[in-house]
């Protein structure tokens, strides 16, 4: 893919469907008149709610879909997996969901969420009742957890999660690592952090992910929520087209 300037992969809750709605139309209307920019969605949101989501009037359709936290990877435009990426997620899962389910059935704090998702098992936790022990169990059964806004708890496939599953799919694509631009604000977009590309935490971001990357020089802390924290890292990386034809933009 040539010409490429801007490769925004971005969560969606809370980051590319934060801020106001004029900081959202704004960014959106700047992502659908650039013929220079490739989006990726990353996020936990299964393919059924994306779907819905890009039918919305004015809503940017992604090329690429990073979804279920990492564990699934496809087309934007007609939603085929990415084959070279989703199928070795799905070789390191197998078939463990009933496995992870059965093997966490009794652990307290834990409320299994009613979505079936495909290569995780995800749940409800609380935070006061959730034991250390339980997420040793799911170490020493071979599987990754990702813990998110003091609500989520999800099972992954060992090594698996959003920036792992982002830099195969660009090595994949063979797309520039230095164009790529990582949007996140909970717990659960740390691994696109700890990716070092050039990444954002907007400015609505959770104080444990803020606490997480402190000393990442490579991560911009904008002050500004959602859609405008993304505005504002295009503009603090140079990666708007004004800067790219060496104009000031600040």
């Amino acid at each position: 893919m040539q010409n490429l300037n801007l490769i925004l992969a971005t969560d969606l809750d809370g980051t590319f469907l934060g801020g106001s709605d004029e900081q959202r139309r704004d960014l959106y209307e700047h992502l659908n008149q650039r013929d220079d920019a490739l989006l990726i969605f990353v996020t936990g949101r299964d393919l059924d709610f994306i779907r819905g989501l890009i039918a919305q009037p004015g809503m940017p359709r992604p090329h690429y879909i990073i979804g279920d936290v990492g564990t699934t990877i496809v087309n934007g435009q007609d939603f085929a997996p990415l084959a070279e990426v989703q199928d070795e997620i799905g070789e390191r899962w197998g078939d463990a969901g009933d496995r992870v389910r059965k093997m966490l059935a009794d652990e307290p704090g834990l409320e299994l969420q009613p979505t079936p998702f495909h290569r995780r098992v995800s749940y409800y936790y609380q935070p006061d009742s959730l034991r250390p022990e339980t997420l040793r169990k799911i170490e020493e059964a071979g599987f990754d957890w990702l813990l998110s806004a003091e609500t989520f708890l999800d099972v992954l496939p060992k090594g698996v999660a959003k920036g792992p599953t982002l830099l195969r799919t660009v090595t994949a694509l063979g797309l520039p690592q230095d164009r790529v631009l990582v949007a996140g604000d909970t717990l659960n977009d740390l691994s696109l952090f700890e990716t070092k590309l050039k990444g954002v935490a907007v400015g609505n971001s959770e104080p444990k992910l803020v606490e997480a990357i402190d000393g990442y020089d490579w991560v911009y802390r904008s002050p500004l929520p959602g859609a405008a924290g993304i505005a504002d890292a295009l503009r603090h990386f140079r990666m708007h087209p004004k800067a790219l034809e060496g104009e000031n933009i600040s």
